[in-house]
C-alpha cells in the first residue's frame, strides 16, 4: 500500500507543478488559454492575476505533497514520518477537494476533474491503507 500512495502522491504533485505552469506562467499563450476555455486574448489577459495566484495556490500544494513523500519515504525517525503523512493527506486532500469542487461547476469540467482528482484520491485512499495496516 506505502509505494502506491507515495507513487501517486508524487504524480499529483508533478501534475500540479505542471498545472502552476499553465496558469503562472503560460496563461496568456492561445494554447493555454484554450485549454482552460478562456474565450479570447483579451479574456486571458484580464484573468491573468486571477490565473497567477491560482497557480501558485496548485504550486504550494504540489511542495506539500513532494515534501510529505519525502518524508514518508526517506522514514528517518517517527516524527518526520508523521509530518510527511500530514502533509501528503493535507495536500493531496486538498487537491482531491479542489476537483470535487470543480465537477460542480458543469459539464465541460467533468474531463478536468478526473485528470486533477484521480491520483490524489488514490494517494488518499491508499495512504490511509498503508497507515491503517
Amino acid at each position: 500500500m506505502l509505494p502506491v500512495a507515495l507513487v501517486f502522491a508524487f504524480i499529483a504533485a508533478a501534475l500540479h507543478v505542471y498545472i502552476f505552469v499553465l496558469e503562472s506562467i503560460t496563461w496568456t499563450t492561445p494554447k493555454t488559454w484554450r485549454t482552460f476555455n478562456v474565450p479570447s486574448q483579451e479574456a486571458a489577459n484580464i484573468t491573468r492575476p486571477l490565473a497567477y495566484n491560482q497557480g501558485f495556490y496548485n504550486l504550494f500544494l504540489a511542495l506539500g505533497a513532494f515534501l510529505g513523500v519525502l518524508l514518508v519515504g526517506i522514514g528517518a525517525s517517527a516524527g518526520s514520518v508523521i509530518a510527511g503523512w500530514a502533509l501528503l493527506f493535507s495536500s493531496c486532500g486538498s487537491m482531491l477537494l479542489a476537483a470535487a469542487v470543480l465537477a460542480q461547476t458543469g459539464g465541460k469540467s467533468i474531463r478536468p476533474t478526473i485528470v486533477q482528482g484521480t491520483t490524489p484520491f488514490v494517494a488518499v485512499a491508499f495512504g490511509l491503507l498503508a497507515v491503517a495496516g
